[in-house]
């Protein structure tokens, strides 16, 4: 055991570097692993704990406010119901700004779907005109218990007597409208009611819809919303997150067990005739392999620990999202396994790959063999011979023969390097097609800055008017959102009637054309995939009880709902109901135009009868994982630089055996070191070629594959622009020659004697 230690202390002060570089590989891998697991149980556990608690409804239906909803709780399945309750929409004003909300009128709290209260109490006959707010909507207006709201155009008001969570979708500026509970008696003239279905088998949730539309009728059914997309809708962002951090995770993992599988083997060929003298006298090929296997073990063991401790004293400490999943995770069951799983599989891991590579320690006969006298690369090719006649430089040429004529160690090298530069490149093109959705919405499919709805005092010639006599808004286009239900009457999508034939809303098109004659619509992937259409089918769907038939001629990049979401022109929809007028406009700027000066003066200018908000940019909730991207370049960047230091050291060790040949045919010190020089400058360029060539397309699936499974779809991905790949690979390849440098020069100095030793 003493000799042992021994050896592993040597070996640790000669590869100091390469250690340190470990350790901070394996807790950077392990720190981005444990955030992807807090971040996972972050995106569904609030949700899933507010749903559990509140007893919620799998199914939400609104209705007709003459529709019998009471009988839907005499359908198969339905375990209890909430309800009916009778609704409005109103416009609710506060100090902090404006919000559309769906005041729900309720004498009690709802045994299914019931408010979770936060803060302040709920519903009280003492106090009429009392409101209970969900908890989003209520951060949204700065109000807490005890403020008082207004209804814009009237003199009502109400006071916020609490603050509540719901398992209900969220309240989204803009999108959906908030949802603020009151007693009966603020609902005196409503427009529909609610009603809310808890089943006994949530996985017949589309069933029980079909029931419900068929015992209410078509024309009775509104919107309807399940479970499964309200919990989609919670995880939002967060679950993407942490399958960016998990699937980078384990990519780095795996480019850290080749790193390491790669530097043994480099330094078992470096140590045979050591390790040869380890078992003459006495050491077995066990002892051997533990030597290997502990130390590197230790290292990962050292690493993960501290990414562990890290991350426990420290994650929660972090600003923004990543510090609220990492406080929340920490109080959930599964956290205390979560922190001990992670590691040991990661240390696991890299113990699995030095085995690997120990195992051939083991194997090395107590007697050394003495090398062969013929350089194991053969001969020069004829395209090097020809290279030499020509002029080149011979330290390019025999560095180029060196790096690429021993296939399998040349293969196995740029392999290994290859991976991480690939995991950089596809982590800048997260990065980049973040930076798209910011600098080019509009490509994006969010060609708008502003929406806009105008209460009903203002007709739609005078809303156009107000809108574009700002001299920053370049158009203002009319638009309606309706509630469709889809054929087989499942669920419900979003129809939308956006600009007129005249001036079309300028859709971002992925797939096909655009929406032009009569009857035609444009389509997001999420639809597609819910009704098992494309792009040239034809899809019917029912708005109340009128039947409404489109032809989609093209697929629209959609952000919002999922990409649920069909889209014709409003004079389309104005074919099928003649008295249908605009609830919204949607309002495209002037190019450096900022939104929010132009909303406040949209605001003044409406003198309450407007009610703006931004349009809300998928990017925002993905700020975080540009810090994220940053971290995990680092971690590869340091993963790299294992695995560029062990092909350096493998390289002078090979040379070392042509030290004398090369001095021979008249090389100089200063053209052997450029011989080895080139040859690892050969396979960083070779790494940095094929990474890019691999990188860019998976990068582009990836991304197009994350936008199709969220409901976006496809042709979102922006790859990094070659005025950032050209200077990465020529760092790369700069910086992989830099470091060759020193220790290639240093071996052309040894004596005589050692490179004797090396030969034979």
């Amino acid at each position: 055991m003493r000799a042992t230690l021994r050896w592993a202390h040597s070996d640790l002060r000669t590869h100091r570097g390469e250690a340190l570089f470990l350790v901070l590989a394996t807790a950077g891998i392990v720190a981005s692993l444990l955030l992807a697991t807090a971040l996972f149980g972050y995106a569904t556990n609030p949700w899933q704990r507010v749903f559990a608690q509140a007893h919620g409804a799998h199914v939400t239906l609104h209705t007709t406010a003459a529709a019998d909803a009471g009988r839907l709780a005499g359908l198969d399945g339905v375990e209890s119901v909430a309800g009916p309750c009778p609704t409005v929409s109103l416009t609710l004003a506060s100090a902090g700004g404006r919000a559309s909300v769906e005041l729900r009128g309720t004498s009690g709290r709802p045994g299914v779907g019931r408010p979770l209260i936060t803060s302040g109490h709920w519903l009280d006959p003492a106090t009429p005109d009392g409101v209970v707010l969900e908890s989003r909507l209520a951060r949204a207006l700065l109000t807490a218990p005890g403020d008082t709201l207004t209804v814009p155009g009237t003199a009502r008001r109400l006071t916020v007597v609490g603050v509540a969570d719901s398992a209900e979708p969220r309240y989204r500026p803009g999108e959906r409208a908030g949802l603020v509970w009151a007693l009966p008696s603020a609902v005196p003239d409503p427009a529909g009611q609610v009603v809310g279905l808890r089943l006994t088998d949530p996985g017949d949730t589309g069933y029980a819809v079909q029931r419900a539309v068929t015992e209410l009728g078509a024309g009775a059914i509104g919107e309807v919303a399940t479970w499964q997309q309200a919990r989609a809708e919670a995880q939002g962002d967060n679950r993407l997150l942490g399958q960016v951090l998990g699937l980078f995770g384990l990519g780095a993992l795996a480019a850290a067990g080749f790193a390491v599988h790669g530097a043994i083997g480099t330094r078992i060929r470096g140590h045979l005739r050591d390790i040869s003298i380890l078992k003459a006298i006495g050491f077995t090929p066990g002892q051997v392999v533990r030597v290997f296997l502990i130390q590197h073990l230790l290292y990962a063991l050292l690493g993960a620990v501290a990414a562990a401790v890290l991350t426990e004293a420290l994650g929660s400490a972090v600003p923004g999202r990543l510090g609220a999943a990492v406080g929340v995770w920490q109080g959930l069951p599964s956290h205390t396994a979560a922190l001990f799983v992670v590691p040991v599989g990661a240390v696991l891991f890299i113990g699995a790959t030095t085995s690997l590579a120990a195992w051939r320690a083991g194997r090395v006969p107590p007697v050394p063999v003495p090398r062969p006298a013929a350089p194991p690369a053969g001969r020069l090719t004829g395209v090097a011979r020809r290279a030499l006649g020509a002029g080149v430089p011979p330290a390019l040429v025999l560095g180029w023969h060196k790096a690429f004529t021993r296939r399998p160690r040349s293969l196995s090298a740029v392999g290994r390097l290859t991976l991480p530069l690939l995991l950089i490149v596809v982590a800048l093109s997260a990065w980049t097609t973040i930076d798209r959705f910011h600098s080019s919405p509009e490509r994006m499919g969010l060609p708008t800055a502003l929406s806009v709805r105008a209460d009903a005092s203002l007709d739609d010639g005078e809303a156009r008017a107000l809108l574009e006599r700002d001299p920053q808004v370049a158009a203002a286009y009319p638009g309606v959102e309706v509630a469709a239900l889809v054929p087989g009457q499942t669920a419900t999508i979003a129809l939308r009637g956006l600009g007129t034939h005249a001036e079309p809303y300028p859709f971002t098109l992925a797939e096909g054309r655009a929406a032009h004659g009569p009857d035609e619509a444009v389509a997001g992937q999420g639809l597609l995939d819910l009704l098992h259409v494309r792009v040239g089918d034809w899809v019917r769907m029912t708005v109340g009880e009128r039947p409404q038939i489109l032809h989609i001629v093209g697929r629209s990049i959609e952000p919002e709902n999922a990409g649920r979401v069909i889209s014709t022109s409003l004079d389309t929809l104005r074919a099928n109901d003649p008295d249908l007028r605009p609830a919204q406009y949607q309002l495209r700027l002037d190019p450096g135009a900022d939104p929010a000066a132009v909303a406040g003066r949209l605001t003044a200018a409406g003198s309450g009868h407007l009610d703006v908000h931004t349009v809300t940019n998928p990017a925002d909730g993905l700020s975080p994982l540009r810090a994220v991207v940053l971290g995990l370049i680092v971690v590869l960047a340091l993963i790299g630089l294992i695995e560029l230091l062990t092909a350096i050291g493998g390289t002078v060790r090979e040379g070392e055996r042509d030290l004398l040949a090369l001095k021979a045919i008249g090389l100089t010190p200063r053209q052997i070191t450029a011989v080895t020089v080139t040859a690892t400058a050969g396979t960083a360029l070779a790494a940095v070629l094929l990474a890019m060539a691999l990188g860019l397309p998976l990068a582009r699936w990836l991304i197009d594959a994350q936008g199709i499974s969220s409901g976006v779809g496809a042709g979102i991905a922006q790859l990094p622009s070659p005025a950032l790949l050209v200077p990465l690979g020529a760092a790369a390849v700069l910086g992989a020659a830099a470091l060759a440098a020193l220790p290639a020069a240093r071996s052309t100095r040894r004596r005589l004697a050692d490179t004797l030793s090396a030969v034979t």
